[in-house]
């Protein structure tokens, strides 16, 4: 059997960190905003009739081979941690090659990561014939991801891995619900600029550290989650209005807590990137995920696509070109002959 997947990466917009548990429980009405974009990661995975498990990464370009899956379960430092903890939860009962591939670069803060388990996860589901829904695939993965970083997750990026489209991620005492945001893709489109800077130089700016100094007590980050989740649910209604200039405020204004926050998530390259941008007709900016490196999203007037993209380009960073992916994670299955 032949089984190939494939799961989108994504921006986000506003509110992250909020969705780590137990942020969100503390901010009613608390929401994540993100969108799908059309850079994928990828898993191919084949049957064969040797014991052995075989992976290999393109975009990493690494493989590791275990003699079977009970070699794979004792593993104490696997090359590739991803797969290898994803196929220790799934266990197939068949050896199987398994090849895996990521469209986004690394340290980009676009949830390669966390599309690439959904896409491994989504390849093992159908492998098994375990038939676990989406939610359950979620929970599944934001559980191992976990168990990878040894630090809480939020549930935020698997939702444009499992959907598409543009997401509002409701977060509350009842659970967490994703809603499509409705829009005119085609106009969006022609106002997101995605740039590239490079990895992070600082590996160890994570959202752990923002969430342990809330739980500590911090009245400074605490003021700072209320004013991004106010800030959320305002974009959130901008968006489903299509205020463009609205909602690129609020993206600064967000920006600007989010920084308060973590200091290091911003360069002064980056500080240099977003201010060349705006004069260049951005509305608004922000560093995706982590921060520190990686991407920086750009939302700009109708128009100045070509322009804001051709100063980022003269700044030294990499437009990378994205449009809304407009389906999540799909399945693939060929009999071999």
């Amino acid at each position: 059997m032949k089984i190939v997947s494939e799961a989108p990466c994504r921006v986000d917009l506003a509110g992250g960190t909020l969705d780590i548990w137990p942020l969100y429980l503390y901010h009613p009405g608390a929401v994540t905003l993100n969108f799908a974009i059309n850079r994928w990661t990828r898993c191919v995975l084949e049957t064969h009739a040797s014991p052995e498990i075989r992976l290999r990464s393109g975009d990493l370009e690494a493989e590791e081979t275990f003699g079977s899956i009970d070699e794979l379960q004792q593993a104490e430092r696997p090359r590739l941690p991803l797969v290898t903890h994803v196929l220790r939860f799934f266990r197939p009962r068949s050896g199987l090659t398994l090849h895996t591939d990521s469209e986004a670069p690394a340290g980009a803060g676009v949830s390669g990561s966390s599309a690439l388990i959904i896409a491994v996860a989504s390849a093992l589901n159908r492998l098994n014939g375990t038939r676990y829904g989406l939610e359950k695939l979620r929970e599944i993965a934001q559980n191992i991801e976990a168990q990878i970083i040894r630090v809480p997750t939020g549930a935020q990026d698997y939702y444009p891995a499992m959907y598409g489209g543009v997401s509002a991620i409701e977060l509350g005492p009842g659970g967490i619900r994703r809603v499509e945001i409705p829009m005119d893709l085609e106009d969006f489109n022609q106002r997101i600029v995605l740039a590239y800077t490079g990895a992070p130089r600082n590996s160890g700016i994570n959202n752990w550290e923002v969430t342990k100094a809330y739980l500590d007590g911090s009245r400074k980050v605490q003021r700072n989650f209320e004013q991004i989740a106010a800030i959320a649910s305002a974009m959130r209604v901008a968006l489903e209005k299509g205020d463009w200039n609205e909602t690129g405020r609020l993206l600064r204004e967000e920006w600007a807590h989010r920084r308060k926050n973590a200091p290091g998530i911003s360069t002064p390259a980056i500080d240099r990137l977003v201010k060349t941008a705006r004069s260049a007709g951005a509305l608004g900016a922000k560093v995706c995920g982590a921060g520190g490196g990686g991407c920086v999203f750009f939302l700009v007037k109708h128009g100045a696509k070509d322009a804001v993209s051709s100063a980022i380009e003269r700044s030294g960073a990499e437009v990378l070109p994205v449009q809304v992916a407009t389906h999540g994670v799909t399945v693939r299955v060929a009999r071999q002959k």
